[in-house]
């Protein structure tokens, strides 16, 4: 994602002065302390970060807070600077309070200053995965996509500030579909059985001009073993590997290509969710024209936007194995389709193979058809980490 590491600004200070809030010489005694932004601002940017320095001497205490609260912040390794964890917040009312030590003897400060409020602000609508469709744990394709509820111009702003922390080494990066949604993948598949944490530490960040982030986000969800489904439209049979080895081989029945968008598409899929009944209708045609249908399905698992599923299809059975005859679904029997949709984790990859009509890349969640420069072209930071948990 990036490197989080970096230097603390240095902070440039007059020996024995320092401005007042009437922008004049203020005398003082002791080590001189300097506390950027000047004492007395107000309407100040939220985007700024507090500094604290002693020149020539040590910081021994440092206390920050924003309307009441707490600051955090770190201290440089010989403790001569200090610097806000991140940045302010609109609309807020800070103080600090730092004393040092040095050649010149214990020196103190105490300053305040105010942030302009935020014009508007934005928040996260949509955090994937979540608990209502996927029990936090998920498969291994699984992305983590946040949807926000007002466009990002600052996208390089929003990216610096979204973490994600794994339990195994993981490469991976965010991929900006357009202003509202980002997305993070590895560059290969999850490693099985790793825990993961993101965290979109938005409050008070620059999104936009005059817009700002109203709250910080935190998620954390567990990768499952790993299963991918193989279906081969050519053979027609879909093989699953559990954790590397096979255990189930199913006839299947895939799109009849009888027309180019009835051809099941060929890619990586993910498993979006699990349905135990599925209403399935003509994207072609409404209720009365020709080539309209509505049909049940029973024990479906989503695998794109477009309306593929790998579902039961009873009618079908004696094609299963041996000729292409649905509208694009994958069809299977409905003993193994019942097994299929309780043995799937949503975001386990189900690969389709064998027909001329590829899968894009922006499809549901098949975002695995990107390879890894493609993907990194829409990372602001086109950095590829994760942190460790």
């Amino acid at each position: 994602m990036r490197a989080r590491a970096g230097a603390l600004a240095l902070l440039v200070v007059v020996a024995g002065c320092s401005l007042s809030e009437r922008g004049g010489e203020e005398r003082r005694s002791g080590t001189p302390i300097s506390v950027t932004p000047l004492d007395g601002s107000g309407e100040l940017p939220p985007e700024l970060p507090i500094l604290v320095g002693a020149a020539g001497g040590t910081l021994t205490h440092v206390v920050v807070q924003a309307a009441g609260r707490p600051v955090e912040g770190v201290f440089s390794a010989d403790r001569s600077q200090w610097r806000s964890a991140r940045p302010m917040t609109p609309g807020t009312s800070y103080s600090v309070e730092a004393t040092a030590t040095g050649p010149d003897g214990p020196g103190s400060r105490t300053v305040r200053f105010s942030t302009k409020p935020a014009a508007k602000t934005f928040a996260v609508t949509t955090l994937v995965p979540n608990k209502e469709d996927t029990g936090l744990t998920v498969g291994v394709g699984m992305p983590i996509i946040l949807t926000f509820d007002k466009p990002v111009t600052d996208r390089v702003s929003v990216e610096r500030n979204l973490f994600v922390q794994a339990s195994k080494p993981v490469d991976g990066a965010w991929h900006w579909l357009d202003a509202k949604n980002v997305v993070f993948r590895p560059r290969h598949y999850w490693p099985p059985y790793t825990k993961v944490r993101v965290t979109a530490r938005l409050a008070g960040i620059r999104g936009g001009d005059g817009m700002y982030g109203k709250q910080d986000y935190t998620r954390d969800f567990k990768i499952g073993r790993s299963q991918i489904s193989v279906a081969d439209t050519q053979t027609h049979h879909m093989k699953i590997e559990l954790d590397g080895r096979q255990i189930k081989d199913m006839p299947i029945s895939a799109g009849s290509g009888d027309v180019f968008r009835h051809h099941t598409t060929s890619g990586i899929h993910v498993a979006m969710s699990r349905e135990d009944v599925t209403v399935m209708t003509s994207p072609d045609a409404g209720p009365g024209q020709a080539g309209y249908y509505e049909t049940t399905v029973y024990n479906s698992v989503r695998i794109s936007n477009t309306g593929e599923y790998v579902h039961g299809a009873p009618w079908s059975v004696g094609d299963q194995g041996n000729s292409n005859v649905s509208h694009g679904c994958v069809n299977v029997s409905p003993e193994n389709a019942k097994w299929f949709k309780n043995n799937t984790l949503v975001g386990d990859p189900i690969v389709v193979t064998g027909t001329p009509r590829r899968l894009d890349a922006d499809n549901g969640w098949s975002y695995w058809q990107d390879d890894w420069p493609a993907w990194l072209k829409r990372s602001r930071l086109r950095a590829a980490l994760s942190d460790p948990l």
